[in-house]
């Protein structure tokens, strides 16, 4: 089993151990190419597997115990089907001579995890353990990428059976007829609007440059789908901003304008879609090219004009002539609006200073100042991330991690993941006071490798995501959401990191310069305003 996941590229795993899968714990001493990396939680091990997968395009291996250790770990297989992450969860069993009679810590997986999973295997055979690793590697990374659950049995873990080492090979990338694509340029040369929405498809080898080439040649405007904003460079001329979960009202009228919406590798989820509303439903009344590489997504909710089922980078190289094309005057114009309404939106706010602490957007102005042109941002869920997403302008090989499923917790061991994997780029990982309580102590393995991830904790005493929503909805009424906070400095301290809590503005830029040169792990505490975040609550 072991043997065909290194064969297909896996390098390193993520755990919890457990006594049901100590038999697999065993055999990673047989393969010294696999690399452990013992995690606090499972939560904490799938969101390491789940940056991982998400940078290396391959299969990321997380092993848990059965029944806690799977129930524990389960956030991982939701994050990476609403991510599109290729991952491998292998869950130890209670022995298959008790299979389904109630047993300890026994449960039927098949039923847990379909609704989230690819696939879900139980062997109840050593034999089929190299199978079930083989196809496996092969559902995890082919369509749309997902997680695949295999469940072993703690009695067949070490019985002897052939080792085998088969490899996956790629499906080769589709294209259209020639007709299609003719089609389609037909409707870009003719279009005076068109729109770019573009996905994370394009997060693979030479998409990002295909993307570009492509949106160059024909001057058409793109949008980022959901957080996956380092797939065309912020600063482009070209680039109208993302659709996210605060998209006004003002840009969703511009976006609705076009005349041409190129949906390509995006699933045109339920946020990018803003609820399903754009493209409006269930035939747009503007021409749509949806491409995906798996079938599903397209048509599911509304009729494009033309639906095409291949690899997005190369259905972009398809689409991008040899010469620049002439294109329609009124494309200008209709560029400009765009980008004045992205400007207007990722400019960077000012607030009056607040007496309950420091407006963490000044904070992310100082890193997108400071930040290396490799830097990795990893992003927990949170109301401190908003003005990441709106103005920090992402420029590849920057990187931005940050879970379209807006599970918290992701931030701390997405870091650890990106710095080993990434071992020369300057990892960030920001997270507000709720997440890092969540999953932080995943910290320790900075302090164990001393990766020189630069922390920052942006600390309000509350959920203030959802204490946003209550003021909103329930103005005053906010049970639930005050968080009552250890000095996150001192734990760091005493994790082994060096720490410094930020009170004061005038703080800000040389505590982010020390975080950014340390070469060791460091984390900022930030003191940061709730009051300034809050909706504003007439008289």
């Amino acid at each position: 089993m072991l043997g065909v996941l290194v064969a297909n590229g896996v390098d390193r795993v993520f755990l919890v151990p457990g006594e049901s899968y100590l038999g697999l714990l065993d055999a990673l001493n047989d393969f010294p190419s696999l690399s452990t990396v013992t995690c606090r939680h499972e939560s904490g091990a799938g969101f390491m597997a789940c940056a991982d997968g998400r940078l290396t395009g391959l299969p990321a291996v997380v092993m848990v115990s059965r029944g806690p250790g799977a129930t524990n770990a389960a956030i991982a297989v939701h994050t990476a089907q609403q991510d599109a992450i290729p991952l491998i969860l292998i869950v130890g069993q209670v022995p298959s001579n008790t299979l389904r009679w109630e047993a300890f810590q026994e449960i039927d997986y098949q039923k847990m995890y379909a609704p989230m999973a690819k696939w879900v295997f139980e062997a109840t055979d050593p034999a089929q353990l190299p199978e079930m690793a083989f196809k496996a590697v092969r559902l995890a990374t082919s369509g749309t990428p997902g997680p695949v659950v295999l469940v072993v049995p703690e009695d067949i873990q070490q019985q002897p059976t052939t080792l085998l080492q088969w490899t996956a090979r790629p499906h080769v990338p589709t294209l259209p007829t020639t007709e299609v694509v003719d089609e389609v340029l037909a409707l870009i040369d003719a279009a005076e609007r068109p729109l770019i929405i573009a996905g994370g498809m394009f997060e693979r080898p030479h998409g990002r440059e295909a993307l570009l080439a492509f949106a160059e040649a024909w001057q058409i405007p793109v949008a980022v789908s959901f957080r996956r904003h380092d797939v065309f460079p912020n600063d482009h001329p070209l680039f109208v901003g993302d659709l996210g979960l605060a998209n006004p009202q003002f840009q969703l009228d511009a976006f609705h304008s076009s005349d041409l919406i190129l949906a390509l590798g995006t699933r045109i989820g339920d946020i990018t879609s803003q609820g399903y509303t754009f493209p409006r439903l269930p035939v747009p009344p503007q021409a749509v090219v949806h491409c995906y590489a798996d079938a599903h997504p397209i048509g599911l909710h509304f009729e494009p004009r033309i639906g095409i089922v291949c690899d997005t980078a190369a259905l972009a190289v398809a689409l991008t002539p040899a010469h620049p094309p002439e294109v329609k005057p009124l494309r200008g114009a209709w560029l400009e609006k765009l980008s004045a309404v992205h400007q207007r939106i990722a400019r960077w706010p000012d607030f009056l200073p607040q007496p309950d602490g420091v407006n963490f957007a000044d904070v992310v102005r100082s890193l997108s100042k400071q930040a290396p042109r490799d830097a990795m941002v990893c992003l927990d869920a949170g109301s401190f991330a908003a003005s990441v997403y709106r103005s920090f302008g992402f420029v590849y090989p920057q990187r931005l991690m940050s879970p379209i499923s807006g599970a918290m917790g992701y931030g701390t061991p997405a870091a650890i993941a990106a710095q080993l994997r990434c071992p020369d780029a300057k990892v960030i990982c920001m997270v507000g006071d709720g997440g890092f309580m969540m999953t932080g102590n995943e910290m320790i393995a900075a302090v164990e490798r001393n990766l020189p991830i630069l922390f920052i904790v942006a600390n309000n005493n509350c959920y203030g995501s959802i204490r946003i929503h209550q003021e909103v909805n329930y103005p005053g009424r906010h049970a639930g959401t005050t968080l009552s906070n250890p000095d996150f400095a001192r734990i760091a301290d005493a994790f082994g990191i060096r720490a410094e809590t930020i009170t004061r503005a005038d703080q800000i830029e040389a505590s982010v310069q020390r975080g950014l040169a340390a070469n060791v792990p460091y984390l900022l505490h930030v003191v940061s305003s709730l009051a300034v975040i809050l909706p504003a609550r007439g008289d």
